[in-house]
């Protein structure tokens, strides 16, 4: 797994290395890989697991506070881009097959992708503020945050991993993204399907 992350880090998509490049770099025979995943397929779905698994959990217990406060926004915020930051393999990985891959790959990821923006809206849900709005907007709702911050950690991954400045821009840049969409969806009524 960790040689298949390091290869996709230096070269190309995922979906482009060879069962012998991923073996010949991980330093076993390619009959030693049939050990662990029937095919690459496989190994592309359990480092698509690894990747999600642990954020998922994480962003679970910030969302725990009462309502989306500015400390709850910028800690899910901060949560998330030092996630990134610490695990940068796995995610330009994910960012490589959500556009690149196969379609296997890329169906895995919006699945992970409306997986979060599901428990969102669930969170969501809970905010008194939120009462009048339908379980359909809160979806959306919560797809406009999860693809605001998809976009901007595929922005953040170009930067150089030793620019902090540019990485404390584009924390800063999503933390300022949610707190507006949440501003938005404070005053959005479904039942007119237009703002207060």
């Amino acid at each position: 797994m960790d040689a298949a992350l390091d290869l996709v880090a230096r070269k190309a998509p995922f979906s482009s290395l060879s069962l012998r490049e991923v073996t010949k770099r991980a330093g076993v025979v390619p009959t030693a890989f049939y050990r662990h995943f029937p095919d690459m397929s496989a190994l592309g779905l359990t480092l698509l697991d690894e990747s999600f698994r642990t954020l998922r959990q994480m962003m679970r217990e910030v969302r725990q506070q009462e309502l989306p406060n500015e400390r709850m926004i910028r800690g899910s915020m901060e949560t998330f881009f030092t996630y990134v930051r610490n695990n940068r393999t796995h995610f330009l990985f994910v960012s490589k097959e959500l556009y690149g891959g196969s379609a296997t790959m890329r169906q895995a990821i919006r699945r992970e992708i409306r997986l979060f923006v599901s428990e969102l809206a669930m969170d969501m849900a809970r905010f008194p503020f939120l009462v009048q709005v339908s379980a359909e907007d809160l979806q959306m709702m919560a797809s406009l945050v999860v693809n605001s911050v998809v976009a901007l950690t595929q922005e953040m991954l170009e930067l150089d991993e030793d620019d902090e400045a540019g990485q404390r821009e584009m924390l800063i840049l999503a933390e300022k993204q949610v707190r507006l969409i949440y501003f938005g969806v404070a005053q959005w009524r479904s039942e007119t399907g237009a703002p207060a």
